[in-house]
C-alpha cells in the first residue's frame, strides 16, 4: 500500500494531549505504524550517565500513531484526507481530498 504520510509532510494531531497541534513529520516507522512529529508528544526521561553522555533529564519527541495525525490542507490549513491520482506525465501523486490540491509537487 502506498504511504499516505511521508517524512517532511505538514500534519495536524487529531487525538491525544497534543490535539490540534501542527508540525512536520521527522521520521516514519511504517512497520510499527507510527510517526515522529516535531514539537508534538514531548516526553521527559531521566537518563543515567554513560561514557559518552553525561545523563540528566532529557526531553524528546516520542512516536505517535499514524491514525492520530492527518495532513494539513495546503489551501485552508484544516485536516484533510489523502487520495492518489496520476498527473499528466503518468506519475502517481498524492492530493488533498478537501481542496483537490496536489501534495507532491
Amino acid at each position: 500500500m502506498a504511504a499516505k504520510v511521508k517524512k517532511g509532510d505538514r500534519v495536524i494531531v487529531l487525538a491525544g494531549r497534543d490535539k490540534g497541534k501542527k508540525g512536520e513529520v521527522t521520521k516514519v516507522m511504517p512497520s510499527e505504524g507510527r510517526v515522529i512529529v516535531s514539537g508534538v508528544n514531548i516526553v521527559t526521561r531521566h537518563q543515567k550517565p554513560g561514557q559518552m553522555d553525561p545523563g540528566g533529564i532529557k526531553r524528546f519527541e516520542a512516536p505517535i500513531d499514524v491514525s492520530n495525525v492527518s495532513h494539513v490542507d495546503p489551501k485552508d490549513g484544516k485536516p484533510t484526507r489523502i487520495g492518489f491520482r496520476f498527473d499528466d506525465h503518468g506519475r502517481k501523486i498524492r492530493f488533498a481530498k478537501r481542496s483537490g490540491e496536489a501534495i507532491d509537487v
